[in-house]
Parts: C-alpha cells; structure tokens; sequence
C-alpha cells in the first residue's frame, strides 16, 4: 500500500513538474509573440512615416510571421570545411554543364543580342542563371516579408534587412509586382537570378517593355538584369574572369591576396598592393596548367588562393571583382567563372 503510495505520489511530483516546464515555456513563447508582433507594428508604423501607402502596408504585413527556419539558416555554419577540389564537382556535374550549354543554344538569339547590348559575355549570364537557380528551377517559396521582417527582428544584421525590407515594399508599391508572388529564398533573394530587394531596384530592367521588371518569369527580363548588373559595376567583355596556375617552388605568398579581409573595400586594397602585370608574374615563375607561359598581353592580375597556399591558385582579372560584388565568396566566383568556360568550350555552334 505504501509503495502504492509513493509510486502516485511520484508520478503526480513529475507531472506537476511537466506541467509547470510547459505552462513556463508556453508563456515564454507568448511574451516573445508579444514581442515580435509589437516590433511588426513599429515597422508598419515606420513604413508610413517613409510614405508607403496604406494598402501596400496592410497587404505586406497581413500575413507576415516570425519564421525560425530563416533565422536557422542565417545563423548555421558549415558542418564541415569544403575544399574546391570537392566543391567544383557538386557545384558543376557534367549534366549541369550539358544543361546549360543546352539552355545556351536554344536562348543563343536572345542572349547574344542581350550580350552585345551590355557588353556582358553570355556564357556568364547563363553560368549565374544555373548556379543561382538551377536556371529558374529554384528559385526559393519564402514570402520575402516575413524573411525580411524575422531577420531584422533578430538584430544580428538589422540595419542591412531594414534596408532590403524597405526596398521590397518599394518594389511592391511602384513596380506591379503581386504580394503573391513575392517569394524568395530565406534570406529575400529573389527570382531567376537571386536578387536582393535592393539589387533590384539598381538592376532590374524591363527588357520586353511590358511594363514589370520580372526577374521570376520573364526569360528576357532575366538575363538582362543580370548582363545589367554585371555591365553597372565595371564588367569588361575584352576580358575572361581568371585562370588557374601553376605557382613556382618558393613562391612568396605574401603576393597573395589574403583569403580572410575585413570587408569589400579592404579586399580592394590588397588587391591594389598585390596586382601585377601578366609580364611580371611570368618573371616571377608563374605558369599556365600545362606549363606553357602565361599570355603575353598588356593586362594586369592579382592572384587568389580560397584554399590557401596548399590550394588552386588563379590569376583573378579586373571581371573577377566584378563577380565578386554579385557574391563575395571566393568559391562562388571561382566556380562561375569554371562553368562560363565550360559552357563556352567547345564552341557552340
């Protein structure tokens, strides 16, 4: 009888203990709606003092809710160091090199007339086109408010995702894009191409004249915004992206531009310090794959490194700062510029 006795006992001790732990946790997550929900309304608040209109406001933020998922993604670092000995081939199988150059051959007339009108190659409007979005395939299902809302709600980066947020309500009050449609990936890219809120409102073109700047449906939309990008931060179609070489035994890494830089504009310096002409890295022992010299024209060259000195090395054009605006990662530039050169080699006739 008094094990009887104690056993309830017991189990009535862990239930009441159950119960407290949920009714704490289910109050702390009330308290922390409260907080998200009063944070919206500042938003809304702050939108109309910047000369939103009322519909446009409400129509944004009906729907918008705290996403963990997005604040998840943002916050979760590689399990593992990649290398691009193993990234290259993930990023770039063999059926996404024949894919694009497919995709390449049947948008051949529109992409060359896009290309010569921006002066953008267009084997690398394809080469972003496939990487970004598997060629539209992917082009992300978060509603960007909501991802722009929770990220500015967490305040690791908020100024830069009020910024974006402002650009989306933008884009939604004065560009004729549907809340509806207006989905992305986590972090409020949009579209074929991947565009920030505020990358659109600098890039996006309305190629076909239709009146909507449609980076999620509209081929020639698309590609033109890219070529419009690349072409608005200094892209020169005379030059490729970069090569990888071959660095001498005891080359002086301090050549290098560092792998890790504070930001864009210091990456800019140490690129200024360490470029060179191409006549001066030949001097210095640098060669092409095959061991043939390097080319013999008026062009200058930095040299990067993304696995340090045991890595690939490549010689890096003035385009590569230019791919390196779209996305600074060394990776993500190094693995456009393999797939441009994949697409364009052979030729495609």
């Amino acid at each position: 009888m008094i094990k009887t006795w104690l056993k309830t006992g017991l189990i009535a001790v862990a239930l009441s203990h159950s119960f407290s732990a949920f009714s704490a946790a289910k109050t702390d997550e009330q308290a922390e709606r409260a907080k998200f929900d009063a944070y919206v309304e500042a938003l809304k608040l702050e939108a109309k003092e910047k000369g939103f209109k009322d519909e446009i406001i409400n129509s944004a933020f009906a729907n918008v809710e705290f996403r963990k998922k997005v604040v998840k993604a943002d916050r979760t670092q590689p399990e593992f160091v990649e290398t691009l000995e193993t990234y290259l081939p993930k990023r770039v199988p063999e059926w996404k090199v024949k894919k694009a150059r497919e995709l390449y051959k049947k948008h051949k007339d529109l992409l060359e007339k896009i290309g010569q009108e921006y002066g953008v190659q267009p084997r690398f409007i394809v080469s972003l086109w496939g990487l970004e979005t598997n060629f539209g395939k992917y082009q992300g299902r978060y509603p960007i408010i909501s991802s722009l809302v929770t990220l500015s709600y967490d305040g690791r980066r908020e100024a830069f995702f009020k910024k974006e947020l402002w650009a989306a309500l933008d884009i939604l009050q004065n560009e004729g894009v549907s809340i509806d449609n207006f989905k992305g990936s986590w972090a409020g890219a949009m579209g074929q191409a991947q565009f920030m809120p505020t990358s659109f409102k600098a890039y996006a073109v309305d190629y076909d004249g239709d009146g909507v700047k449609d980076i999620w449906s509209n081929q020639a939309d698309v590609f033109a915004s890219a070529a419009n990008y690349l072409k608005t931060v200094g892209w020169n179609d005379d030059l490729t992206w970069g090569r990888q070489v071959k660095l001498p035994d005891g080359f002086d890494f301090k050549n290098v531009v560092p792998k890790e830089t504070r930001n864009r504009s210091h990456w800019l310096e140490k690129w200024d310090e360490t470029e060179r002409s191409l006549a001066d890295w030949q001097a210095l022992g640098l060669r092409r794959m095959d061991g043939r010299n390097l080319p013999k024209v008026d062009l200058t060259a930095a040299i990067m490194i993304p696995d340090g000195p045991d890595g690939r090395a490549y010689l890096a054009y003035d385009n590569y700062k230019v791919l390196m605006h779209w996305n600074r990662s060394y990776y993500f530039v190094t693995t456009v510029g393999y797939l441009a050169d994949r697409i364009a080699y052979p030729v495609i006739k």
